[in-house]
């Protein structure tokens, strides 16, 4: 599945860039730190699924 906002390559590669800079050596260390993290924020705006721009 590809699009301008959405590619799994470029998401792969996100996620190595995250770990990268994190320094995490393994994957799902760097999946689970980053999905942490943007819980985080998600709930710190609000958690409102939709929101006016």
């Amino acid at each position: 599945m590809c699009g301008p906002h959405f590619c799994s390559m470029k998401i792969t590669q996100d996620v190595r860039d995250y770990a990268e800079a994190h320094r995490l050596d393994d994957m799902e260390a760097a999946l689970a730190a980053g999905m942490k993290e943007k819980s985080e924020e998600f709930l710190k705006e609000g958690a409102a699924i939709y929101r006016e721009v």
